[in-house]
């Protein structure tokens, strides 16, 4: 590594770093020193105007992971995982419009959607999905520390920790003090800067005279094949698993309860919508133009590979300042999204959770640890979307129906868990729990073998479909 040639110094690229973090953290406390109080911390005051909040969704939406998940899955998964992610990252949008109505109109009141279980259904299934969405948003920050390090590294050859660390610390002090009124107003700086680099980005890969349809159909045909059953498995399997993980997102919530009505809320999620689509397919094309240029690619890196590939500096200092704009529009909101849940219902499962900038500290710290190993980040976010589908059904089943047992709902959850965990593919893919440990990777058909992620979701996901439509049939064979 000592002979590695990198686009930029690590003392220009922790300039970059640092000087956008403590710029947002600078607007983040100047902007909420007039707007103190527990009211605009948690909800903004729900005056939050529709420019506003759709600016802000997006950015919320849109974290460092754009720069990796989508393009490392369309390397192996082709154009039916551009689909999918690309429409399963922007669905909730529309989901959140029923949903976000039936909410505000029984608890008008209301910060977290937990509220709304802990009365409508249970405790005990209360504390389940507090729990769950907690460990979710705590593998978003994982995720998102651990990408933003991965690609200063990969730019710089800058240590993780480092990179992490002032991501973490600058975005907390602004943060724990303003809360969602600091966040919403940094989102609206960090989605125009978001856009314009963006289009940047994407004007440059596509000057490239190297890169045309030809190459692509010659070197990558399959990707695009209609006959290529990953287009169809890994395009399904990453709608419901982005999909059902972001209704899980107390950060979403939020912004429902901070819209200043239901008809900005309304408009702000359409547009939303319509915004994150075409931003997620580009970014999932590159990963298509990538492995067509070089077979080998790292997955991963294949968004940069193909935009550094003349190793400019000009696009080095972009792509860093990108980064560091998607990655802190994503961590406040998963800090302050956080904290709101422990604020407001974290005595209801622990009395001696008094403190939520404490709690929030200690998880930021283990991000920290996390991010410093460099993981995978789309493996990291695909465990969380397990738990999170095993769960979904249940959950927003249970917000339109009565008289449903809260043991039941429970139960149906740990099935799906169960059921999903067992397809769940190790970290290289090649085996899971129950094909290829349990029992012989040979005593299962090619279809199971090799599309296990696929099965992992198929399972958590219908498991408790079947398990509460079909309940009272169930129970009594037992």
């Amino acid at each position: 590594m000592e002979n590695q040639i990198y686009f930029l110094s690590q003392n220009l690229a922790l300039v970059l770093v640092v000087s956008s973090s403590i710029i947002f953290a600078v607007i983040g406390i100047l902007y909420s020193r007039k707007y103190r109080g527990l009211t605009n911390y948690l909800t903004a005051g729900r005056k939050v105007g529709s420019l506003s909040l759709t600016s802000s969704l997006v950015a919320s939406a849109l974290g460092a992971w754009i720069l990796f998940g989508p393009a490392s899955a369309a390397t192996w998964g082709g154009i039916g995982s551009i689909i999918g992610y690309s429409l399963g990252t922007a669905f909730p949008m529309i989901a959140l419009i029923y949903l976000g109505k039936k909410i505000r109109k029984v608890f008008p009141s209301g910060i977290t959607f937990t509220q709304f279980i802990y009365h409508k259904i249970g405790k005990n299934l209360f504390k389940l999905i507090l729990l769950l969405s907690i460990f979710y948003m705590f593998i978003f920050l994982c995720a998102e520390v651990t990408a933003v390090s991965t690609l200063i590294n990969y730019i710089s050859g800058t240590p993780l920790w480092i990179t992490a660390i002032f991501i973490i610390v600058t975005t907390l002090i602004y943060t724990l003090y303003g809360g969602l009124r600091a966040s919403i107003l940094t989102d609206n700086f960090q989605f125009l800067i978001i856009l314009i680099l963006l289009l940047i980005c994407g004007y440059n890969l596509f000057t490239f005279d190297y890169i045309s349809y030809e190459l692509i159909q010659n070197n990558s045909g399959n990707l695009l094949s209609a006959k290529y059953i990953p287009n169809y498995t890994a395009g399904l399997t990453f709608f419901v698993a982005v999909a059902a993980t972001n209704l899980f997102h107390q950060g979403n919530w939020q912004r429902v309860f901070a819209a200043k009505n239901y008809e900005v809320l309304n408009k702000s999620l359409k547009l939303s919508f319509l915004i994150i689509i075409p931003i997620v397919f580009f970014m999932g094309t590159c990963g298509i133009i990538a492995v067509s240029l070089d077979g080998k690619i790292n997955p991963d890196l294949a968004f940069f590979s193909i935009l550094l590939r003349d190793k400019s500096e000009f696009l080095s200092m972009v792509i860093i300042i990108l980064a560091t704009s998607l990655t802190v529009s994503t961590i406040d909101t998963l800090v302050n999204a956080i904290s709101s849940l422990i604020v407001v219902d974290g005595k209801k499962i622990n009395k001696n959770l008094k403190s939520p900038n404490t709690f929030v500290i200690v998880i930021s710290v283990i991000a920290l640890v996390v991010a410093s190993k460099g993981f995978s980040i789309l493996y990291l976010f695909l465990l969380a979307d397990l738990l999170c589908c095993a769960a979904v059904f249940t959950v927003f089943y249970g917000f339109y129906k009565k008289n449903l047992k809260e043991k039941e709902l429970i139960l149906s959850i740990i099935l799906g868990l169960f059921l999903g965990l067992l397809f769940f593919p190790s970290p290289d893919f090649s085996n899971s729990i129950l094909v290829g440990t349990l029992m012989p990777f040979d005593l299962f058909p090619e279809i199971i073998r090799n599309y296990l992620l696929f099965w992992s979701f198929l399972f958590a996901t219908v498991g408790p479909i079947i398990f509460i439509l079909f309940r009272g049939s169930l129970l009594k064979l037992n």
